[in-house]
């Protein structure tokens, strides 16, 4: 039968009936999703999985069980290629040596003075891995183990979350932790890092991320990204890197990045001290609460990535020791939201003691946009 402008209007009603209504009509986009591979054997033979986090944009993370390392996060540019941000290797191997990796550290990031401090009256003595003083948990920390990883999906993000246990009494810190770090890759290109950790001593900790951040992508410096802090204060430090007590205003020093300024424009005046930026900052707003630390921006690639936190310090550090290919002098940055350094021995800054019953929590996020 012949259509008539009636029914026609009718099957164009119904159609667009059907575009609005239907559920399973239309498809924009491929949910997020999560693939699990094997990464390699450690030479004990224990099997490291990776974790590849894709979301609808494209956007891809992977995740490895050892040292809970992100070893590719990609990211388009202002012309939407996709390149890896975050420096490291392709081989298992290359991360048992110690390849720069974005891993998690832990149980306490940075520095603490003369490797002790007092927790409830006794003196705790750590592992002294920077000469007299302890870094980043010691020797055997938190990026030197394999973690244990599980996935899960939700409509507007894939996540894996990864578990470890640490001993009590491991590199000198008390108490039984078991610690949990979630890598969630939203729609909205967020590498979201949430931490949880649980005791069943007082002990104290701080984890952090220590991922090598290059927009322009891996083989150049950094010093041509644009950087902005949300600070006007560091901790005071001494010859050691490590705070002395006193918080510093940041006005007409090198260290001063409130509004957008490149991140080689001052560093020469840092090198006899520090070698280059590796500096604690007292972030602004409330700790606990997720707010904007920091901004960067990379002019050739029109790449944009926004820090927020609940931490109440971030620390800068500008990949000072780089020396060989593919890693130059200064050839990533890093981010390391974390509370102070040395807060065990200073009662002033915020408290890292955790106590059995609590939860300790923290989240990050890494946000990434372009400019045109």
């Amino acid at each position: 039968m012949k259509a008539t402008p009636m029914t026609t209007a009718f099957r164009l009603r119904l159609l667009v009936c059907f575009f609005l209504y239907c559920p399973f009509s239309v498809v924009l986009a491929d949910a997020p999703k999560v693939e699990i591979a094997s990464y390699g054997n450690l030479p004990s033979g224990e099997e490291v999985k990776a974790f590849t986090l894709t979301n609808s944009n494209g956007m891809r993370a992977q995740v490895i069980e050892y040292g809970a390392t992100i070893t590719e996060l990609q990211v388009p540019d202002r012309h939407g290629k996709h390149s890896n941000v975050v420096l490291g290797a392709d081989s298992l191997d290359a991360y048992v040596k110690g390849v720069p990796a974005a891993s998690v550290i832990g149980r306490f990031a940075n520095r603490i003075r003369n490797a002790k401090f007092i927790l409830d009256g006794q003196e705790i003595n750590v592992a002294k891995n920077a000469g007299q003083h302890h870094i980043h948990g010691g020797s055997k920390n938190f990026a030197k183990v394999p973690w244990l990883g599980t996935v899960s999906s939700e409509k507007d993000k894939a996540s894996v979350a990864l578990t470890y246990v640490s001993a009590d009494g491991e590199a000198g810190f008390p108490g039984k932790l078991q610690v949990t770090v979630t890598y969630s890759l939203s729609n909205l290109n967020e590498l979201i890092v949430h931490y949880q950790a649980t005791t069943d001593k007082p002990t104290v900790l701080n984890l952090t991320n220590h991922a090598y951040f290059n927009l322009a992508g891996v083989g150049k410096d950094v010093l041509d990204h644009e950087l902005q802090i949300m600070s006007d204060r560091t901790t005071a430090i001494d010859e050691a890197k490590i705070p002395t007590g006193p918080l510093s205003d940041v006005s007409g020093t090198p260290l001063d990045f409130r509004k957008p300024t490149r991140i080689g424009e001052r560093i020469a005046q840092l090198y006899e001290a520090a070698g280059g930026y590796d500096h604690n900052y007292v972030l602004d707003g409330e700790p606990g609460t997720l707010r904007l630390a920091a901004r960067v921006t990379e002019p050739t690639s029109g790449r944009i990535m926004e820090c927020l936190t609940t931490e109440p310090g971030v620390q800068l550090f500008t990949a000072n020791g780089f020396k060989l290919n593919p890693f130059p002098k200064h050839g990533g940055f890093c981010l390391e939201t974390q509370h102070y350094p040395d807060s065990p021995n200073h009662s002033e800054f915020p408290t890292t003691v955790v106590r059995p019953g609590e939860t300790w929590s923290s989240t990050t996020v890494f946000r990434f946009s372009v400019s045109q």
